[in-house]
């Protein structure tokens, strides 16, 4: 019985939010209207919520030597392939093809989120995360980000922190 009503309290929810609320875990949800005319999920994330964009996150596919990574940075800044390769011990990284980070992760692009993915990938969190204490990464839609503490995401993904994140 306990799991029917678990079940039905996360209907509403996206894969991302049903995986914070299994695990028991704090976090704030927060919508905002989403323009399709935006150039930065990201950053249009941080201006809807009136949060600095080093506080805000953005989730990025990467294929590193043939097996798709995620990689979690500040959308004030770039991703640092390199860095990335590395923190992973990797020698070659390159953005992922968008549709197949979408079908691996089940999420459209603008609202990966490092939870609840159809596929659980390495994930690596820039080092940076940890300076806070809360960031913003989506909830798995465009228009509904989370906000949680970077020990908590790190935990939930088995992420690696490295300073992954530029500029």
């Amino acid at each position: 019985m306990a799991k029917k009503q678990k079940k039905q309290a996360n209907a509403g929810g996206t894969p991302a939010t049903v995986a914070l609320t299994d695990s028991g875990t704090p976090f704030t949800l927060h919508v905002y209207e989403h323009d399709p005319a935006s150039a930065s999920y990201g950053e249009e994330a941080a201006e809807a919520l009136g949060v600095s964009p080093d506080r805000v996150f953005k989730t990025l596919v990467a294929d590193v030597d043939g097996e798709l990574t995620v990689a979690v940075v500040p959308v004030a800044g770039q991703l640092d392939l390199k860095a990335l390769a590395s923190a992973v011990g990797g020698k070659r990284a390159a953005m992922a093809d968008p549709a197949a980070a979408e079908r691996t992760t089940g999420y459209v692009r603008g609202g990966i989120s490092p939870l609840g993915q159809r596929k659980r990938l390495r994930t690596v969190l820039d080092a940076s995360a940890s300076t806070h204490e809360t960031i913003c990464i989506s909830a798995g839609r465009r228009g509904l980000e989370v906000e949680l503490s970077p020990s908590d995401l790190a935990a939930l993904t088995a992420a690696v922190l490295a300073p992954i994140g530029r500029g």
